[in-house]
């Protein structure tokens, strides 16, 4: 997605002038002016709000912006608020983020690079990078610890995804895992917010350190429900043929219903988990409900609030293969959307057409992403697809994030150590039990 840098200057310049504008994204990590150059450009001036660490752009009282980098160094102190801004004294230099972090914790390193077009919403389009660290909320911070459990479910006793569905060309697995943290946060007999994590178990350390660290936040715009999150492996193998392709890519609501019919349930069975939490049970509130994947993960993410989102509403996709990735056997749902999940942004054009749904939904592509060099033509341009994605939810009103990376490849994980913590924090913002 391409905007230049005059217009994302003068959209900065507005957000800084406002002042007194909080609730804007909070502590973003490697953001400068989008569409610029080093900041070498000719000063200005930073407009903030009059007390420090209250503005949402450019910190404190007045400071001297440098060149794009606009709003200028912190205020006179540290700042204090609890929106993004009020960065310590003097930091905003060139090369600096754009904007300081939350409560002196939180802000975007000096010299790391990275732009930024958001809302005060702290909705928009950020590009992170060209260097990277780790938020410290996905580190072990010392506090409090939930627990986690791990069990299997066997394809052949599921009513929906048995392996052996007539698209199929390659092999099924027989189980699939089920990982599953309760964060220490969450009170046994109250309904629990979820969050469902599609290719099994690989992200649910760090989303457990999120919820350790982030469930006990004094910070509103941090600050996260106790969700459990729940990790679901895939069926089996990858891409166009296969059991994963089948669960992950097909333009339906297939997916969420075994997720909420079977998942679940197997989740609130399951002897151990039962002998811990014998009162668990889920919230059957959508605006409680959220979706992450990766890749075609992703892609299933999307499709859960898509087809149902009077079950899903918080969408946080990594990578997302909104690409022609569907089983390509004539199903109804290949009549229905030829070019798979490519049919959000182009060809039908579904996010434009369709009338707006209740969701938040947070995206991820990145500069060396899969197919980021492929022709339009061939419906399988990664980086094109999420770029395209985002613009039509842009352009809709939805509330929507989109993180370019620069510099990584697909599904990198130098971007979710970065990125992650704020991305669950956006995601969930505004819900209330």
């Amino acid at each position: 997605m391409v905007i230049s840098s005059r217009s994302r200057v003068r959209s900065a310049w507005l957000i800084s002038a406002a002042g007194a504008l909080a609730s804007i994204v909070s502590g973003l990590s490697a953001c400068t002016t989008d569409g610029a150059t080093p900041d070498t450009g000719s000063a200005g001036t930073a407009s903030g709000g009059a007390a420090a660490g209250t503005s949402a752009v450019g910190g404190g009282g007045a400071g001297t912006g440098s060149g794009t980098n606009v709003g200028g160094a912190g205020g006179p102190t540290a700042g204090t608020g609890s929106d993004a801004g009020g960065g310590a004294a003097g930091s905003a230099t060139a090369g600096s983020a754009a904007m300081g972090g939350s409560s002196g914790s939180g802000g975007a390193a000096a010299g790391s690079g990275g732009t930024l077009d958001v809302s005060p919403e702290g909705d928009g389009d950020i590009t992170a990078g060209p260097t990277y660290t780790t938020d410290p909320n996905l580190t072990d911070r010392g506090k409090p610890k939930g627990q986690k459990f791990s069990f299997s479910m066997k394809l052949a006793d599921s009513k929906i995804f048995k392996g052996d569905d007539a698209t199929l060309t390659k092999p099924a697995a027989t189980t699939r895992g089920i990982t599953v943290y309760v964060p220490a946060q969450y009170k046994d007999g109250t309904e629990a917010p979820i969050l469902v994590i599609q290719d099994g178990p690989g992200p649910i350390d760090r989303i457990s350190r999120a919820l350790d660290n982030l469930t006990v936040e004094t910070d509103p715009l941090k600050k996260l429900p106790p969700f459990v999150a729940i990790a679901v492996a895939n069926g089996g193998d990858d891409s166009i043929g296969s059991e994963r392709g089948l669960e992950y890519d097909t333009m339906s609501d297939r997916y969420s219903r075994f997720v909420d019919t079977e998942v679940l349930p197997a989740v609130i069975a399951d002897p151990k988990v039962h002998a811990a939490y014998p009162g668990l049970k889920f919230t059957t509130n959508p605006e409680g409900r959220g979706a992450f994947g990766c890749s075609s993960g992703g892609a299933a993410a999307l499709a859960m609030g898509w087809f149902t989102p009077d079950k899903w509403r918080r969408i946080i996709t990594y990578s997302g293969t909104f690409v022609d990735q569907q089983n390509h056997a004539q199903t109804a749902e290949v009549a229905l959307f030829p070019f798979g999940a490519w049919e959000y942004h182009a060809d039908k054009e579904l996010i434009k057409n369709a009338d707006n749904k209740p969701l938040r939904i947070f995206l991820n592509a990145n500069e060396n992403d899969n197919g980021a060099t492929a022709p339009e033509s061939g419906h399988h341009n990664w980086l094109m697809a999420n770029q395209r994605t985002a613009a039509a939810l842009k352009a809709k009103n939805y509330h929507y994030r989109f993180v370019y990376g620069q510099g990584l490849g697909h599904c990198d994980s130098k971007v979710q150590d970065q990125t992650l913590a704020e991305a669950l924090s956006w995601t969930w913002r505004g819900y209330v039990p």
